[in-house]
């Protein structure tokens, strides 16, 4: 072979290596995903992959997402986070600030994106919301601030109100703000609180016992997963008291609860996939400010309301985002 027969036959192997190269599909992301309180086929669920797609990432082929889910169940999470992190995801999604703390405490190196979390600087899990540091970033809910407007709302509901029960979680260290501005809140709007705890499922029959013990005239149910997933028994009981509740977002009242204000979670779980994208995309998480959230929804159920007796005053109807009959 000629001199320069040789040198396009090394260029054409070269070329072919290089367009082989080319042509090799890169290799699926890791993901990882902690559930809490939403369930793998949940709306919110379905809004995290619809980012992740949205951002270049189709689950199976451009990312493979290792999910685990404790149903609501905290006795759990610390086992599922200790095993998510030792398949060595490139990335952890986690939710509630009990998933993302188990998460955080099995890994001080693999980035965290939390999704909904009440008060992330309170809680110990970031060091600010501009500049979070460590390993961990993502979404506040502003859990706090919500629980005050929430009680405000069933006072304007109910003009007549003075005694709401508070359904809370004792054992969620990120509550005990809310119930503080609670009770300011409470003092200023001539409401007397009375704080029911509820720590398990099982205790939310005996919490409805503690409510009509205490004459309560509406309730306020604070954010915890185990009253989430068992929304269903929740609800039946509080329909059955015929008292109206306020609750923290609108899978309550879809499934047929009077009243809820909050964050809309399918959206924060979108959110949550463009973090995952910059991450992989090499930003640190520590670099990622804390994003409070962009949407909040008040939604109404006449339904509920015609089943217990209530009469919505118009002014508080004109204020929901969403009315349903």
């Amino acid at each position: 072979m000629t001199g320069v027969g040789a040198l396009a036959a090394s260029l054409g192997i070269a070329g072919t290596a290089r367009r082989t190269s080319a042509q090799q599909p890169a290799r699926p992301r890791r993901i990882g995903v902690l559930l809490v309180a939403s369930a793998r086929e949940s709306k919110e669920v379905r809004n995290f992959r619809e980012g992740l797609r949205d951002a270049g990432y189709a689950e199976g082929r451009d990312a493979l997402i290792e999910w685990r889910s404790a149903n609501g169940s905290n006795d759990r999470i610390s086992e599922l986070a200790v095993d998510l992190v030792q398949r060595d995801p490139e990335v952890i999604v986690a939710e509630t600030t009990p998933g993302v703390r188990a998460v955080k405490q099995a890994t001080s190196i693999i980035p965290i994106v939390m999704t909904v979390v009440s008060d992330p600087v309170g809680s110990g899990l970031v060091a600010n919301l501009a500049r979070p540091g460590g390993n961990v970033t993502g979404l506040s809910v502003m859990g706090s601030e919500l629980g005050v407007k929430r009680l405000q709302l069933l006072k304007d509901t109910v003009p007549e109100l003075s005694r709401v029960a508070v359904l809370w979680n004792p054992d969620a260290r990120a509550q005990t703000k809310t119930i503080d501005e609670l009770k300011q809140a409470a003092h200023s709007l001539s409401l007397q609180l009375s704080l029911v705890p509820v720590r398990a499922e099982k205790e939310i029959g005996a919490a409805f016992a503690t409510i009509n013990r205490t004459h309560a005239q509406a309730i306020c149910v604070l954010s915890d997963a185990q009253l989430l997933v068992h929304r269903g028994r929740l609800l039946d009981l509080a329909s059955k008291a015929r008292i109206p509740a306020i609750y923290i977002e609108r899978r309550f009242v879809d499934d047929g609860g009077l009243m809820s204000y909050g964050v809309d979670w399918a959206q924060q779980w979108r959110r949550a996939a463009g973090y995952v994208d910059k991450i992989l995309k090499g930003t640190l998480p520590g670099d990622l400010p804390i994003e409070q959230p962009t949407k909040l929804e008040f939604v109404v159920n006449l339904g509920a309301a015609k089943a217990i007796g209530l009469v919505i005053p118009e002014s508080v109807l004109l204020r929901a985002d969403d009315i349903i009959k």
